[in-house]
């Protein structure tokens, strides 16, 4: 793991961001199988998201997938008039690998245009479902870079669903074009590697002092801590993907709700958007 290195700016903020998707859009490969509008749960879920940041006084960053928002064209308006950013998870929750680089564009147009449309602004950032840029999309980035994007949240310093020995604090990445800035999330370093103490199944599943120590660690030493949810984790006895026994642990965890938790740490850390951390970050 590549340890942040201190800086001398003013104290590190913290982000909160959620990949806006629906239950059914969990360890899957390729597109989401289709599902009837009364079997979907992502409003509600929202709802109850947006109800907590309220009380917390807290701005987030919401990643929105543009087939949900084209679903349910309320939700991106509720968001943004709540006063939160506005990103981009791609449209269909398709692995970025499979999408090649045509497609890839494509489907950031196509959702960047959801976005503008229904929030008034573009996205300004970008997360690709399950952390899949990397090796395998050595075009992504200059992509990005091309279609406006300032930053991206996708490089997961873990084992298997991103680089295990990646930087943990913000770094750019250069393209023909220019750079762009790389914001992973929080993962918590250990003898047997990082650990995904940022979100998922690890947020959940791991002690909640030990997240709390993580995030201490990261602002003392001057960076970032990046917390991720999906809307699904706000309800502990929701719907589920028939799955194996292995990816359903990776896709939905155990049988908790992220909520508690979650106010504890929105209650006693500093946060803000993604953007703003990334203009904090580039100064």
């Amino acid at each position: 793991m590549n340890n942040p290195e201190p800086r001398t700016k003013a104290a590190a903020p913290n982000a909160l961001t959620v990949d806006l998707e629906d239950w059914y859009h969990g360890c899957c490969s390729a597109a989401a199988p289709p599902v009837p509008a009364e079997q979907r749960r992502v409003r509600r879920n929202t709802e109850s998201i947006l109800s907590l940041l309220a009380d917390c006084r807290v701005q987030a960053t919401f990643f929105v997938l543009g087939s949900v928002a084209e679903q349910d064209p309320f939700l991106v308006p509720m968001i943004a008039a709540a006063g939160h950013e506005i990103s981009s998870h791609g449209y269909s929750h398709t692995l970025a690998p499979l999408l090649g680089p045509e497609k890839f564009r494509e489907e950031l147009r196509l959702t960047a245009a959801i976005i503008a449309a229904q929030s008034g602004s573009p996205p300004a950032g970008f997360r690709a479902p399950q952390w899949s840029l990397g090796s395998a999309t050595p075009w992504a980035m200059e992509i990005l870079q091309q279609e406006g994007c300032l930053y991206d949240s996708s490089y997961n310093p873990l084992p298997f669903v991103g680089n295990r020995r990646g930087p943990c604090a913000p770094f750019a990445i250069g393209t023909r074009g220019g750079s762009i800035l790389e914001i992973p999330p929080m993962v918590t370093p250990s003898p047997i590697g990082n650990l995904p103490t940022g979100g998922g199944w690890g947020f959940r599943c791991f002690p909640l002092s030990l997240i709390r120590r993580s995030m201490q660690a990261l602002n003392d030493a001057g960076a970032p801590a990046v917390l991720y949810l999906h809307p699904r984790e706000m309800e502990a006895f929701g719907p589920r993907l028939p799955l194996s026994p292995l990816q359903s642990f990776l896709s939905y965890g155990p049988r908790s709700d992220a909520a508690g938790r979650l106010r504890e740490l929105l209650s006693r850390f500093s946060f803000q958007t993604m953007k703003e951390l990334a203009l904090w970050a580039s100064a």
